[in-house]
Order: structure tokens, then C-alpha cells, then sequence
């Protein structure tokens, strides 16, 4: 019999990898446990459940370095880009997600397939034998958090990661918010409608900021650091960067008309985008935060259009670990001091759903194939596949290593084409379009999958 892989984890990389590695022939063990043992941020207990924002991030395979992981997933017959497609919701050119009829199609597919099992309950300890992926993802429990850093000899490095809020629709004041994709992107009018905007004056904005920085905020346990990853700041954190900082990030005015007073221009305004398939709840985009349950409805109820709004989820902040992966793991994601153990998704040191997801899709057809005895060879780094694989493994720098998303500057430089911003949509479009080539070439060199 084929020798059974072993899955610690049943996110978006411990699903993918389950999924890859059973469709190859595999069985498969995922161990998830939840609902036994919950998280702050977990609500359910289903497989790939969504934690924090509801979007997947651009969906442009041509222009956009995301997208094109998006299209490479999708290529490789990706069981979560395949549901995230079934479960889209209107959101401009971004792939957002419908979360929770998301998450019970990722668990029923992946319960009704004969390879795969999933068993519940806490593992808290390194196996010593078998072939196994650690796919917990940023919130590791404590105890097998401390198994890793007892084998690895170092600190698991950790950051804080914020939650954003998310509000009920028929709270909100359509008097004065309008919908508008930013720039009217998407081809249907409702993608071209996919966002809320609650638009802002000068004097509007600097009392929002003012507020913002003096509201109470959660505090940190003795001993903690706050090392947050700049893609998902909190806002106050922004704020404390200067107070313009919002206005030229989650809350940037441009490329946007309010429909109720279209002489006037914003001077910045905050955007929701919708968060359900009923269009029932929306969530502020960017608006991750720690500020503290009774400050964040007071402040946020300062926003235009929001002075009635009702939370069905008030943002929150909870502790990220991640491991120091280009010391630590070998180019097939091996545990350098125990190879029979692989890790895979956020744990490694991307960050995102769909990069967590790709990892995961790495690691389980490598598993697969390590365990068939059909080795593949390796992922060529001009795809996002491969950037995204050689940065965790070695094309970071291990002592200023942080989480990164997928972005072409971890591309090797196409020969040939112009630089600077000038050039950047044939760049782009350049490195897709090489990405495309020697992905599909990649996947075709791999072992026949199993049928389902």
C-alpha cells in the first residue's frame, strides 16, 4: 500500500496540500483541531476557513503578480482557487469570496474524496516518523509552537496581524454612501458597483485621525513585540506614521465619484467591500485594528454614512508566528534537521490566502512525489510558484527575513525591456506571459494525476 501523508492543519495550505497529494494517488490525513480546540479568530469548524479579509487580491493574470498565482493555481487544478471561483463575489477587478459557503465546499469536497480522512484534536509534538506537512498556519498552537522552536534551536519569529470589522448593509446610510468600483474597474456593472464609498471632508478626516489616536487600544502581554507585517497594518499604526498616511492608502480618494454630489471632491474616503453572497454584510477594506471594542464603534461610527452602523464583527488582533524558513527548510520545504517532515502556507513565511494556498499546493505534490519515488524537478523561479518557493528557501535574507506576498520583484529581471514605471505594463505583461510558458511546461513534465 502507498504510504499515507499526514497533514497538521486544515487551512488554506493544509486543504491544497491534501487535495494535491490525494489527487496524485496519495492517501491523506489531514489533523485539524478545531472545533476542539478553538482560536481567537476562528468562528467555525470547517476546513479553509477565512479569518480575516474575504479577498483573494487581484485577479488581473496579466498584470499583477497575484493574479498570475491565481492562474497557475487554477492551472494545476487548484481545489481552492476552483471554490473561490464558485463562491465569487462582485468586488471590481479583485477576486473576492463569499466565506463561509467557501469554506463548506472546501470541507465537503475534501471529506466525500476516498483518499481523504480528516481526524480532530491538538497535535503538540514533532513526529518522529512518517511523512508529514505542518501547515498550522499563523496561529500554531502553543504547544507545538514550542515543539519547533525545541527542534529548530530558535525563536519562532512572530508579528501581530489585525482583524477588520464587518457591518450589517441595512446600517448603512445610502443617503450618503454610493457604490463604485475605484476607476469603475471590472466588465459588468455589477463589478463596476462592487464597493461602498463613504466619502470624507478635510475637517471630517483630521478629527477621524485625532479620534483614531486617541482611542484605547488593546495591549500587548509582557515580553511581546509589536513587528507587524505592512501589508496588513492597523490603521492606528498608519495614523502614527503621519497623519496623511490613510488618505494615501486604505483611504485614497481617487478614481472615485460620489454619485450624490458629483461636484465636490473627497478628500478621502473609506471604502466596504461586500462580504456575503446576500449582499447582507460588508467589511471596511483595509481597516484591520486594535483598538478596543467600545472605541472602535465610536470611532468608526464617525465615518459618513456609518453614524448607524451595527457590527456583526468588530475587529480584533491576535499573534502571528512564522518560522525562519531560509535557515530552517531545504528547497523541497523539508525540514533541514528532519526531512520527513515538510511545512507549508503561512507557518513558512508568505503571507495571504492564495500564497499560503500555493504553498500548500507545492508541498503536497512534492510529498506526493517523494513518496511514489517520482521526483519532479524543481519549480523554475520565473514563475510565481517558483519566486514565491526560492524566496521562503534561501532568496531571503535569513536575518531580516518577514512575510511577504507574491510581487515581481521576487522574479529574476526579464532581459530586453524597458525599466522604471514607464515600462512597467510590458514588463508585466513579459513576466506573466514567461511565467505561463514554464509553469504549463512544468506541470506537463509531472506524473499523470490519479483520477478523482
Amino acid at each position: 500500500m502507498t504510504e499515507t501523508l499526514h497533514i497538521i492543519g486544515g487551512g488554506m495550505a493544509g486543504s491544497e496540500a491534501a487535495w494535491q497529494a490525494a489527487q496524485a494517488g496519495v492517501p491523506v490525513v489531514i489533523h485539524e483541531m478545531r472545533p476542539q480546540v478553538g482560536t481567537f479568530a476562528h468562528k467555525t469548524g470547517h476546513l479553509a476557513e477565512m479569518v480575516c479579509s474575504n479577498s483573494f487580491r487581484s485577479d488581473d493574470d496579466e498584470q499583477n503578480a497575484v493574479g498570475l498565482l491565481h492562474w497557475e493555481m487554477r492551472a494545476a487544478g487548484g481545489l481552492i482557487m476552483e471554490m473561490a471561483d464558485k463562491h465569487r463575489l462582485p468586488a471590481g477587478g479583485a477576486l473576492a469570496v463569499d466565506r463561509d459557503p467557501f469554506a463548506e465546499a472546501v470541507t465537503d469536497r475534501l471529506l466525500s474524496h476516498p483518499l481523504i480522512r480528516v481526524e480532530a484534536g491538538e497535535i503538540d509534538t514533532l513526529p518522529s516518523e512518517g511523512k508529514w506537512i505542518i501547515a498550522t498556519g499563523p496561529l500554531t498552537s502553543e504547544g507545538l509552537g514550542k515543539a519547533i522552536q525545541a527542534e529548530t534551536g530558535t525563536d519562532a519569529l512572530a508579528f501581530f496581524d489585525a482583524i477588520a470589522p464587518i457591518l450589517y448593509a441595512d446600517s448603512i446610510d445610502m443617503g450618503v454612501a454610493w457604490l463604485q468600483s475605484r476607476y469603475d474597474k471590472g466588465e459588468t456593472e455589477e463589478e463596476q458597483k462592487a464597493y461602498l464609498n463613504c466619502p470624507m471632508t478635510r475637517d471630517q478626516y483630521e478629527a477621524f485621525i485625532d479620534a483614531l489616536l486617541a482611542a484605547e487600544k488593546t495591549e500587548f502581554h509582557e515580553g511581546e513585540t509589536a513587528g507587524y507585517f505592512d501589508g496588513c497594518l492597523p490603521i492606528e499604526v498608519m495614523a502614527e506614521r503621519g497623519r496623511e498616511t490613510l488618505r494615501h492608502g486604505p483611504m485614497k480618494p481617487v478614481g472615485l465619484t460620489n454619485t450624490h454630489k458629483p461636484e465636490e471632491k473627497a478628500y478621502a474616503v473609506v471604502q466596504l467591500r461586500r462580504d456575503n453572497a446576500l449582499g447582507t454584510l460588508y467589511n471596511i477594506v483595509g481597516f484591520q485594528t486594535k483598538m478596543k471594542y467600545g472605541a472602535q464603534t465610536e470611532v468608526l461610527r464617525m465615518i459618513p454614512g456609518l453614524e448607524n452602523a451595527r457590527f456583526a464583527r468588530l475587529g480584533g488582533i491576535h499573534r502571528n508566528t512564522f518560522i525562519n524558513s531560509p535557515t530552517l527548510l531545504d528547497d523541497q520545504m523539508r525540514l533541514k534537521s528532519r526531512p520527513h517532515i515538510r511545512f507549508a502556507g503561512q507557518i513558512t513565511g508568505v503571507e495571504g490566502y492564495v500564497e499560503s494556498a500555493a504553498m500548500g499546493l507545492l508541498a503536497g505534490r512534492l510529498a506526493a512525489a517523494e513518496i511514489l519515488g517520482t521526483p519532479v524537478a524543481p519549480v523554475p523561479q520565473q514563475t510565481a510558484m517558483g519566486a514565491l518557493i526560492h524566496h521562503i528557501t534561501g532568496g531571503a535574507e535569513a536575518k531580516t527575513f518577514q512575510p511577504m506576498n507574491v510581487n515581481f520583484g521576487l522574479f529574476p529581471p526579464l532581459e530586453g525591456v524597458r525599466g522604471g514605471r514607464r515600462g512597467r505594463k510590458d514588463r508585466y505583461k513579459g513576466y506573466t506571459d514567461r511565467a505561463k510558458e514554464l509553469w504549463t511546461a512544468w506541470l506537463e513534465g509531472q506524473p499523470q494525476e490519479a483520477a478523482e
